[in-house]
């Protein structure tokens, strides 16, 4: 199996590089083959804009979806964007390392999303959700918190991970993906937010990395989750009851 991590964390010490660090050497040594794209690294730049488009479709107005089907056609897209479609094309399995930042993924994870999954290239009004590219691939996401379990649920302080995850796994059902179970490091404290000593810091951090372990390593036994597809809805789109 081919695998691609897609990290999103500029601290190269940060737990969230433990866990990409963790993940590929367990994948390797099962005889996995492993591609890290650290955006913060490697300075994947998240903003899409109309420097990335050289051979310009429209260079009055600037149409985002209009300028990539034009450069993907062409053959002109920017040449970050085209190595990250190439890792995706190779990679049998996805996985999102990242912390939650505001309820949702960094910035450039999400500017990731917006140039890389270019329209009229690798998404089209027919070639979406499960008619998507990228069916027959499987996606993960991995997500670290500085708030504690408890904090996060229905109605609690730090909000309700599946609504919080929802967009994210929604865009990868939408590009064809088959998304696996999340997995989401709770209690990844520091910088001034505390709950526990250094030292039960440092126990529960080696038992979210021996679950991380135990995640990675099941993912052949578990069980995708389930989104609508073109047989539920109508021709408007809406849902058929």
């Amino acid at each position: 199996m081919k695998v691609l991590i897609v990290h999103a964390h500029p601290e190269p010490h940060s737990f969230n590089a433990s866990l990409t660090q963790k993940a590929g050497d367990v994948l390797r040594r099962a005889g996995h083959e492993v591609t890290v794209s650290d955006l913060y690294a490697e300075g994947f730049d998240p903003v899409e804009a109309p420097r990335h488009y050289q051979d310009r479709e429209n260079r009055d107005v600037f149409a985002p979806l209009g300028e990539q089907r034009h450069a993907y056609k062409g053959g002109t897209l920017a040449p970050d964007v085209t190595r990250e479609i190439d890792r995706l094309e190779q990679a049998d399995l996805l996985i999102l390392q990242f912390p939650l930042w505001w309820h949702g993924m960094p910035a450039i994870l999400k500017g990731w999303m917006d140039r890389v999954f270019v329209s009229g290239g690798l998404y089209s009004s027919k070639m979406r959700y499960d008619a998507g590219y990228f069916r027959g691939k499987r996606a993960l996401v991995s997500m670290t918190s500085g708030a504690p379990a408890q904090a996060f649920g229905p109605g609690a302080r730090g909000g309700d991970p599946d609504t919080l995850l929802w967009p994210i796994h929604y865009s990868l059902h939408y590009m064809g993906f088959t998304v696996l179970p999340p997995f989401t490091a709770y209690g990844v404290q520091g910088h001034g937010y505390s709950y526990q000593s250094s030292d039960a810091l440092g126990r529960h951090q080696q038992a979210l990395l021996d679950g991380w372990v135990e995640h990675v390593t099941q993912i052949d036994n578990a069980k995708p989750l389930s989104f609508p597809g073109w047989q539920d809805w109508d021709v408007d789109g809406r849902a058929l009851l």
